[in-house]
């Protein structure tokens, strides 16, 4: 399973509730010189960021496993996103509410794969909230892709995420 989305929207987060083992991260510290690169007005905060993968596994039954991949959200590292999604059976795309427009990119990507993926509203402190259809016209959804609210620091709401898209890739096929 893939988790995708824009910069600072909670991938390594939501790896890291959700997976059983101590999630890989390749976290590095954000420099000055990536200010001008990565757009971190809205995450002001954020002092680390993703340049390859987070990677975390949960154990379905004895001989099931899913494996969890979370994409690096700035551009210059989306060269890396093919090789994430190979045999992936979905995605889910979390979404910043604050920042819809940085998901706009990870929509067209699954979208031209052909991969099924669901939209996860992830639900900052102090984010505004804005009713599915409007979020379904502003990121020009069809009607079938699912959308859901997550709290990424949650695992038992991440899980539901994770269901949630495995349920709407298996009816697909």
């Amino acid at each position: 399973m893939v988790i995708s989305g824009g910069f600072g929207s909670g991938k390594t987060t939501f790896v890291g509730a959700v997976s059983e083992i101590m999630p890989l991260r390749t976290e590095a510290l954000v420099t000055t010189a990536s200010a001008g690169v990565d757009g971190l007005d809205a995450t002001p905060h954020k002092n680390t960021t993703t340049v390859a993968m987070d990677f975390g596994r949960i154990t379905l039954a004895e001989d099931l496993v899913l494996y969890l991949f979370g994409t690096p959200g700035q551009r210059r590292f989306w060269f890396m996103w093919d090789d994430l999604i190979r045999g992936a059976i979905g995605a889910v795309i979390l979404v910043d509410i604050r920042r819809l427009q940085d998901s706009f990119a990870a929509v067209d990507f699954f979208e031209a794969r052909k991969l099924p993926f669901l939209i996860a509203i992830n639900e900052f402190e102090g984010a505004p909230r804005h009713p599915e259809a409007a979020v379904r016209q502003a990121l020009a959804l069809r009607e079938d892709i699912p959308i859901v609210t997550v709290d990424a620091r949650d695992r038992n709401s991440a899980r539901a995420a994770l269901i949630a898209v495995a349920e709407y890739a298996l009816a697909a096929v």
